[in-house]
């Protein structure tokens, strides 16, 4: 899961950019799965599952520019 602070984007904004990642994705063997928005707090979580950190950055890069703050490898719990 990624996490993107001080976003200063409309949720809108954030949709087009998810759209942009889902366009890109294949090519490194990523999915993002969901994303959420904090318009108050101007943050944005996007659920990915790839191969690594790095090519979950790599889509964002590629498809928008607008790079995660923070990237956290996590598990689903049961």
């Amino acid at each position: 899961m990624d996490v993107h602070k001080d976003v200063d984007a409309s949720v809108e904004e954030v949709i087009e950019a998810h759209k942009k990642d889902v366009e890109v994705q294949g090519e490194h063997g990523v999915e993002y799965k969901r994303y959420w928005v904090d318009e108050d707090e101007g943050t944005v979580f996007c659920l990915f599952e790839g191969p690594s950190k790095e090519a979950g950055e790599k889509v964002h890069e590629e498809a928008h520019g607008l790079t995660a703050d923070e990237i956290h490898e996590v598990r689903e719990g049961e």
